[in-house]
């Protein structure tokens, strides 16, 4: 089962005084058309700091959430150490400036630098869950990502 895949990032995450913006790189920026209709995204981006052989065969956490079980394996987790580092973050969109390539965000759990390698449209047919099911240890979590930028993140995460 073993396959090769090559990704070609689509630009970068930048985080600064006036918040978190990915820019896209010029070849891509054609992708963006449409775009501009959309409140929230979910972005795919690449966990670069995680990229190598500790990090990528790393399959449990110990403790992963203060609230939450001893150990869990890795994809019952949003750890960045996984066999692929690759995240998705949903976000919402404050400013997209097509020209330029600058999509301005008002969070995204990402480092400045890391890579970008898609965007997708946050569509609620396809992407919300009305009744989701999860673990009482995080049930005490917010139900938006409204509601999450006034959550303490720092007390629930030990990674």
């Amino acid at each position: 089962m073993e396959h090769n895949f090559i990704l070609h990032p689509i630009g970068t995450v930048h985080a600064g005084k006036e918040g978190f913006c990915l820019e896209i790189a010029p070849p891509y920026r054609g992708a963006l058309a449409g775009l501009e209709d959309f409140g929230y995204v979910n972005v795919l981006w690449w966990f670069s700091g995680c990229d190598n052989g500790i990090s990528r065969n790393k399959l449990g956490e110990r403790r992963p959430y203060v609230r939450g079980p001893e150990t869990l394996g890795t994809f019952a987790t949003r750890s960045p150490e996984r066999p692929n580092p690759i995240a998705l973050s949903c976000a919402h969109v404050v400013n997209l400036d097509r020209e330029r390539g600058v999509l301005v965000l008002d969070y995204l759990d990402a480092e400045a630098g890391s890579p970008v390698l898609d965007i997708k449209p946050y569509l609620p047919s396809l992407d919300r869950v009305e009744r989701p099911i999860i673990p009482g240890w995080c049930a005490h979590w917010p139900d938006s990502v409204e509601k999450s930028g006034m959550f303490d993140w720092e007390k629930e995460f030990n990674f």
